[in-house]
């Protein structure tokens, strides 16, 4: 799948969340937006990571940025996760992958030594807008939300 770049249009999303609302990127526009995709609810990175943006929301708030998590996790999963991790920024659905393909988080990735094709844990800013700021894939779980701050100059 083609990933996307800087200076690309982000596209377009409303999916369904985790507290039986949605989410619709366009709805975003004049924010800044942090994109992360992830590959399963309750699952020891995605669960740090998740915590990492929930610990960090604030701050990322403060410098005018929204945050939203996708996962191909079904709804009840997802809620699941938002109840016992006290996250505090929308968890979208995307059963179908039809967004994590078409934002280049869903292709083949190493895991374990092993080619699996499968969610590509990755990050993508997209500026008030509606253009991709940053993009980056295949990030690591652990101390990635304290990268992107300084990435993104938030302190």
């Amino acid at each position: 799948m083609p990933r996307l770049a800087v200076g690309d249009i982000a596209p377009d999303f409303t999916l369904t969340t985790a507290d039986g609302g949605s989410v619709t990127l366009s709805d975003l526009r004049g924010r800044h937006v942090i994109v992360y995709f992830y590959p399963a609810a309750m699952t020891p990175g995605c669960t740090t990571q998740a915590c990492d943006f929930r610990d960090n929301l604030a701050s990322l708030q403060a410098a005018g940025y929204a945050v939203v998590g996708i996962s191909p996790d079904d709804l009840p999963a997802l809620e699941k996760f938002v109840e016992a991790e006290h996250l505090t920024f929308p968890l979208a659905s995307d059963p179908d992958r039809s967004v994590l393909e078409g934002w280049g988080a869903w292709g083949e990735k190493s895991l374990y030594g092993k080619t699996v094709t499968g969610v590509i844990r990755s990050t993508v800013v997209v500026d008030p807008e509606g253009r991709v700021e940053l993009a980056q894939y295949n990030v690591k779980a652990t101390g990635h939300v304290a990268k992107l701050r300084k990435d993104l100059k938030v302190a």
